[in-house]
């Protein structure tokens, strides 16, 4: 069966894999870049069976890819950016492939400027995606398969669609508490994936210390730097690899934002704002 980790891009994903893979795929939690690689990405050409000549036809494919490539037997965690909502009718998971979910939200004020960053985009670029309710990710498509075909909706949207799903448990992640308090969260994450998972309520507390430390912000970057990151994407104006891991817990939306985007922020997700206590922060 699988457990999500889910979140709209540029929301902290990455970070989490990294000490989840740490911790359920090393000996003595450790990070290797190379244990990222036993939590897989849904959707992905990797996981499809067939060719998709269009997004529709990606999006009717999920569930049957789903149940074609991960073992129900089997504990598999799966990133996704994927929105919960339908896609032209086409449900993305169901309780029948899905044990869980993990769901990280990240202050969409700082989600932007990790956007900017990360895609080259001007700031009304990644404004307009985060309010466009038919907003996609896919990846370079190998001879038109579409079968990477990622569906997002707007940011709000994302957020939602996890947050009121019922048919399976969610655990809601907020980014800034990774910062705040670190180890009680993470503590969270495992406690929930052993519930989920029947593995009881004891932690290895060595792993989970040794996972917490190889993880950090830092560390990353630094391996990133020394040998390269899989997951960094080259600027579609200069040629050159952008870095993944830029600013962590220092993006600072107050120091970055445009004061017009700032605005339009505040005003057009005031009620998620609210809702999730970031307008006190």
């Amino acid at each position: 069966m699988i457990i999500w980790i889910a979140s709209y891009p540029k929301s902290g994903n990455t970070y989490i894999r990294s000490f989840l893979a740490s911790y359920y795929f090393s000996q003595d939690g450790k990070f290797d870049f190379d244990q990222l690689l036993k939590i897989h990405q849904f959707p992905n050409m990797k996981f499809s069976k067939f060719k998709s000549n269009d997004k529709e036809e990606a999006s009717r494919n999920w569930l049957y890819n789903q149940n074609s490539f991960f073992d129900k037997k089997n504990l598999n965690l799966v990133k996704t950016h994927n929105c919960l909502y339908p896609f032209k009718g086409n449900k993305f998971t169901t309780k029948q492939q899905t044990l869980g979910a993990i769901y990280i939200i990240r202050d969409p004020r700082n989600v932007i400027t990790s956007l900017t960053h990360h895609y080259s985009l001007e700031y009304s670029e990644a404004f307009k995606h985060m309010i466009d309710e038919n907003s996609s990710l896919l990846e370079k498509s190998h001879e038109l398969d579409h079968s990477n075909f990622t569906y997002l909706n707007s940011w709000a949207n994302h957020y939602k669609s996890w947050k009121n799903n019922s048919n399976f448990e969610v655990l809601f992640i907020k980014y800034e508490d990774f910062e705040t308090n670190k180890e009680e969260t993470f503590k969270k994450v495992i406690l929930f994936i052993n519930k989920l998972t029947n593995r009881g309520h004891k932690i290895d507390e060595k792993k989970f210390v040794n996972s917490i430390k190889s993880t950090n912000f830092t560390n990353l970057k630094n391996k990133e730097l020394n040998e390269g990151f899989e997951e960094s994407v080259f600027s579609n104006k200069t040629g050159k690899k952008i870095n993944f891991f830029n600013l962590g817990f220092n993006n600072r939306w107050q120091k970055l934002l445009p004061t017009d985007i700032k605005e339009k922020i505040f005003l057009y997700y005031n009620n998620e704002l609210k809702e999730l206590n970031y307008l006190d922060e």
